[in-house]
């Protein structure tokens, strides 16, 4: 969750296909936009230091690079194992069946109450022997992310390894 620009998503999809061939499911969900209802939350900045990229989307894709569009564009090799979803997590995830999903990349909202709703709202792939890796784990500026992070993991009973740097959470059973 949490597609941005679609970069990350593409990767994945890349290993995923090196894996598995194109026998994978991806299901990527995203504001795709900013508005009244999510301005409480940290939205990457979407402007790119690079001219080359600003000239890139602006003038020849002639697309917002935080668009759904644009990402769809971006996973085109991977239309029929890709799917995109726009809206708030807090709302999306409680509707969508996590028995079949064994596996979630969270980077999403960095609210402490929005990363707890999509920790609490996935911990059934965790249950299932799944594992939630969480992006973002130890940013100055979003203390709530470490928080709902340790909070979800110590109430659970749920291991949690923090690599890279302190830059991820991975989340599994003990």
């Amino acid at each position: 969750m949490g597609v941005f620009h679609g970069v990350t998503a593409r990767n994945v999809c890349e290993l995923l296909y090196s894996i598995h061939g194109d026998n994978f499911k991806y299901i990527g969900l995203d504001l795709f936009h900013e508005n009244d209802e999510n301005k409480d939350e940290i939205i990457p900045n979407t402007k790119f230091k690079n001219p080359l990229k600003n000239i890139y989307f602006n003038y020849i894709k002639r697309q917002n690079p935080y668009s759904i569009e644009a990402v769809e564009d971006l996973l085109k090799k991977f239309k029929n194992n890709a799917s995109l979803i726009k809206g708030n997590s807090n709302v999306i995830l409680k509707k969508i069946d996590m028995s079949k999903i064994d596996y979630v990349f969270l980077d999403g909202g960095h609210d402490y109450s929005t990363v707890m709703n999509d920790l609490n709202s996935c911990s059934e792939v965790i249950q299932n022997d799944g594992v939630i890796l969480c992006d973002d784990y130890d940013l100055s500026y979003a203390p709530g992310v470490k928080k709902a992070i340790d909070e979800f993991s110590l109430k659970n009973n749920l291991k949690c390894q923090i690599i890279c740097n302190n830059r991820f959470a991975k989340i599994h059973k003990n």
